[in-house]
């Protein structure tokens, strides 16, 4: 094997493992709050649910993206319902999972616009009769709430420090769990945006590659080489 070729495996290995590394030292949106809305993007909010009260056996609520969605999965034997803005019945969640919106609820085109921009129909009113409409059938439950998050791409007004932790407040989302009701307690804190950090990982893993792909090269050479030739002055092979 020539030079040329251990160089250029060498190189291979390089180009294939920086660009990993590179990766994984870039801060990664999806991991640092609301997602891409429809007003841009705002990396900077945690929503958690700290609570259901009362207590309710079988009934799971989380946030995903960090400040964007609800997620409610049903396991309690009865029927689960979320209240809109007004008070008016928004969704709900049947025993046998049969998960339905009722599209004559405000809530249902205000949660379709991350800050709530939209016209709603003059037919939805906290006051119609629900129109019930199957969304699916697996007994949970996905939705955007505004409750749950800071309406406006303006910083709020209780950080005074970006670089520090501050909470903004404390939501709460009604909800029945077949004739009782029950309510989602929360908060929303601000969080500053972690800078790029190389992580420890990533480095020993390329180390750990090319150290690989030394040695690998320093056993091929070894096996190729041959007996010592009298006639030649020796028997390394020329590199």
């Amino acid at each position: 094997m020539s030079r040329f070729l251990v160089t250029f495996a060498l190189c291979g290995v390089l180009a294939t493992a920086l660009p990993c590394a590179a990766a994984a030292t870039t801060t990664q949106p999806a991991e640092s709050g609301n997602p891409i809305n429809d007003q841009g993007s705002n990396y900077n909010y945690r929503s958690n649910v700290t609570r259901v009260s009362p207590s309710v056996p079988g009934l799971q609520l989380e946030v995903l993206e960090f400040a964007d969605r609800l997620l409610l999965t049903n396991h309690t034997g009865k029927t689960v319902t979320v209240y809109g803005y007004q008070n008016e019945p928004y969704a709900r969640v049947l025993s046998n999972g049969t998960v339905e919106v009722n599209t004559h609820s405000p809530a249902y085109f205000l949660n379709q616009s991350f800050y709530g921009n939209v016209s709603v129909p003059a037919y939805a009113t906290p006051t119609a009769a629900p129109r019930w409409t199957v969304v699916d059938r697996t007994g949970v439950l996905e939705w955007h709430d505004h409750r749950i998050h800071w309406m406006s791409p303006v910083t709020p007004p209780e950080v005074k420090d970006k670089g520090k932790r501050t909470k903004i407040f404390d939501w709460q989302v009604p909800i029945r769990v077949g004739p009782t009701p029950a309510t989602v307690n929360g908060d929303l804190f601000w969080v500053p945006e972690e800078g790029t950090k190389t992580p420890t990982v990533a480095i020993v893993a390329l180390v750990l590659v090319v150290f690989a792909s030394i040695a690998f090269v320093l056993v091929v050479r070894r096996r190729r080489k041959g007996p010592a030739d009298p006639s030649t002055g020796g028997g390394d092979e020329a590199w």
